[in-house]
């Protein structure tokens, strides 16, 4: 037993790994998820301050300053514009031109109201009147009537003889009118219609009175001759 040669034993542990290596390999693992587990607590345990530090601001470059253009000075109006706020600004009425009033004065009225008087149109008759005869207590005048439109028109004329009495009134050469007395004067409208561009002589007979009448018309028409 002497001279031969002993083996050599093996180590437990190195035959324990040869036959386990799954042992192996969960050390492994193991070791990994410790790695894990310390890397994820030193990220977490950081400073928030540390991350939220900001880096250093970018260089700022000076530019010059350029001349600003030569404003209008606004109007009082204008400024007032401009600072009203969107409140103001719905609540103020829309502007309307202000309707027009005309610088006309108005015509005057007869009884005092508002409403104008109405301006009769211009007659195209008119009258001319002289005296054809006069004698002690009275006198014969006339009026001489002419349509200077072209169409036939009736007519009417008033003689005012303040104090005197008409004693008759009539046509000379045509259809007779109708006569009318007053107090101190008369009217007399003609019977038929005056022909255009024809005349026709009113003739009367007044007594007691100046043989200027106080007033002369033929349709509204004042009488020339006086």
């Amino acid at each position: 037993m002497s001279g031969t040669g002993r083996a050599p034993s093996k180590s437990y542990g190195t035959t324990a790994v040869a036959s386990s290596p799954w042992i192996v390999v969960s050390i492994g693992v193991a070791v990994m998820v410790v790695l894990l587990v310390v890397a994820l607590g030193a990220y977490r345990g950081r400073s928030p301050d540390f991350d939220a530090q900001p880096g250093p601001p970018p260089p700022t470059v000076a530019l010059p300053e350029l001349p600003l253009p030569p404003t209008a000075s606004a109007s009082p109006t204008s400024s007032a514009r401009a600072t009203r706020t969107p409140a103001e600004r719905t609540s103020s009425p829309s502007t309307r031109p202000a309707p027009s009033r005309s610088s006309r004065a108005p015509s005057p009225t007869a009884g005092g109201g508002d409403a104008p008087l109405a301006v009769p149109p211009s007659s195209p008759l008119s009258g001319r009147y002289r005296v054809v005869n006069s004698f002690h207590g009275g006198f014969i005048g006339e009026v001489l009537i002419r349509n200077s439109s072209s169409t036939g028109r009736d007519w009417t004329a008033r003689l005012t003889f303040p104090g005197g009495r008409l004693d008759s009134a009539w046509l000379e050469g045509g259809p007779q009118g109708t006569v009318s007395r007053t107090d101190d004067g008369f009217s007399y409208r003609s019977g038929q219609d005056l022909a255009g561009g024809a005349s026709v002589a009113l003739r009367f007979h007044v007594e007691r009175a100046d043989s200027r009448p106080a007033s002369c018309t033929v349709d509204g028409v004042g009488c020339t001759g006086l």
